[in-house]
């Protein structure tokens, strides 16, 4: 295997795939066992040498037998499947069955007096996950915690840091955001009193591209920041798998006078975040994708510990951000508790803190860094045998017509529109398909690959370095070429 197609998501014509770290690791890997990449060998060599191979363990994975849409009659039930969605739901911790049995335990047991006493009391049940997400996410304890739901703590945080003014009074934010990111700020604009399409700039890929380049997106900060009040990205793009540079753009955007938030759906658990030393003024998250806490789960907010102190900032109020030692004294004025904390109304859902209190468990046992460098290599190693099994034809009118043209292009082949560059993204590969993806995605799902797609046209595979494999990514491939096949017989 040593020619390679090139990621059309970032790499140049001329390029290599290894010219990236995790690429060239795993090719000398290869060469120096004498194995295949794409063999069975080869996946389970990597699989010995991974040193949080054991975390797999730690969650419940499902079986082909299990699955709604598998067909017993191609795949072994009794085989795990192929679980690449962990961008979309992540698995479940087997520590979370516990936890939520000891609370229920304590509830049928206490009931009201598990509000103060056992191992960790719901009167402050978020503190139980507070240094943990702080870790993991580049922040100080004081500027976390965790509350509501996602699209609820955007509308919130917008509340102190979306403040428009005549002359600045505009939200800059990727095109093709999440629908959620999308509604939410239109209502905020329009509360306001101003019109979305007067107020809010979206930055496109260039023609004939699929993600954004950032000297595109600090080009309209410099040209038009004066007019920004808020520049409000996410983190990691759901639709593409881009990574963006937070740093950069942070660092831009204040220096124009705005002020900076973060939708880390994709990005918190996934890749390394340094949201304290990249000064972002705030960040919200939600909990079930790569951090594993069941589907709803509670969600995570950042509030830059400069902002700490200052209660002149207008925000929603209730009870549970006011001072906790008086909080049960029923004040009629509020004290607010410095830092994210002062964020909250309600008291969190206790049994959703369980549940991320147990995949926090979990990521107690590594580190994020460890993490990500695992992540990397998986998903170059899907990178590669996707492109060298799949190639996009190169197409020149002169040879067009030559057998082996034609039969090059009878081939399926993928594109990707990820960039390839591992420090541009994370755990998510994008792929485009030659045929119709829905038609790909359909028998997949017969053979045990849990993947999703999204409109129009994309598939996204995630190989997630908490529990997934490279012997997952091989059989991944593998299973594709029966998907391609089956979907070719349907078609002819």
């Amino acid at each position: 295997m040593d020619s390679y197609a090139t990621n059309n998501g970032g790499v140049g014509k001329d390029s290599s795939l290894y010219d990236f770290e995790p690429a060239k690791k795993l090719r000398e890997l290869a060469k120096i066992n004498g194995l295949e990449m794409a063999s069975k060998d080869f996946a389970s060599l990597m699989d010995e040498q991974d040193e949080l191979h054991e975390l797999r363990k730690e969650f419940c994975y499902p079986l082909n037998k299990e699955s709604p849409h598998v067909d017993l009659s191609l795949v072994d039930g009794n085989a795990e499947c192929v679980y690449f969605c962990g961008n979309s739901l992540g698995l479940m911790p087997k520590e979370c069955r516990k936890l939520v049995k000891e609370h229920l335990d304590k509830w049928a047991a206490m009931g009201v007096y598990g509000h103060h006493l056992g191992d960790r009391p719901w009167k402050s049940i978020e503190e139980y996950a507070t240094e943990e997400t702080a870790e993991l996410v580049g922040a100080k304890p004081i500027e976390v915690v965790v509350m509501n739901a996602l699209t609820v703590n955007v509308n919130l945080m917008m509340v102190p840091f979306y403040r428009p003014t005549s002359t600045r009074h505009k939200i800059l934010m990727e095109g093709k955001a999440f629908p959620s990111d999308q509604y939410a700020i239109k209502s905020q604009v329009n509360f306001h009193g101003y019109k979305p399409q007067e107020s809010i700039i979206e930055v496109f890929p260039r023609k004939g591209e699929e993600t954004l380049k950032t000297e595109d997106i600090l080009k309209v900060i410099e040209e038009q920041g004066d007019s920004i009040a808020l520049v409000m990205f996410s983190g990691v793009q759901y639709y593409t798998g881009q990574f963006f540079d937070m740093k950069t753009i942070t660092s831009a955007a204040q220096k124009k006078g705005c002020v900076v938030g973060w939708d880390l759906a994709h990005a918190v658990g996934n890749v390394e975040l340094h949201l304290h030393d990249w000064n972002v003024d705030f960040a919200c998250w939600c909990n079930y994708k790569y951090l594993n806490s069941g589907p709803g789960a509670i969600s995570g907010v950042f509030v830059h510990e400069r902002h700490a102190y200052n209660f002149d900032l207008p925000r929603f109020s209730g009870w549970w951000g006011t001072n906790k030692e008086t909080r049960f004294q029923m004040n009629p004025e509020i004290e607010p508790i410095p830092g994210a904390e002062g964020f909250q109304i309600s008291n969190p859902a206790a049994m959703q803190t369980e549940l991320l209190i147990g995949s926090l468990n979990v990521f107690k046992k590594t580190s994020i860094k460890r993490l990500r460098a695992k992540g990397d290599l998986l998903t170059a190693y899907l990178e590669i045998l996707l492109l060298h099994r799949y190639p996009a034809p190169e197409l020149n009118e002169d040879t067009d017509d030559t057998p082996d043209k034609k039969q090059q292009l009878s081939r399926p082949y993928v594109k990707i529109i990820t960039p390839a560059d591992p420090k541009d993204r994370g755990c998510q590969l994008s792929v485009k398909f030659s045929c119709p993806v829905q038609k790909v995605h359909k028998e997949l799902e017969k053979r045990g690959v849990v993947v999703d797609t999204r409109n129009p046209d994309v598939m996204r595979i995630a190989p997630v370095h908490m529990y997934n494999s490279f012997t997952d990514v091989q059989r991944f491939i593998d299973l594709l070429e029966q998907a391609f096949n089956a979907v070719k017989s349907l078609d002819s």
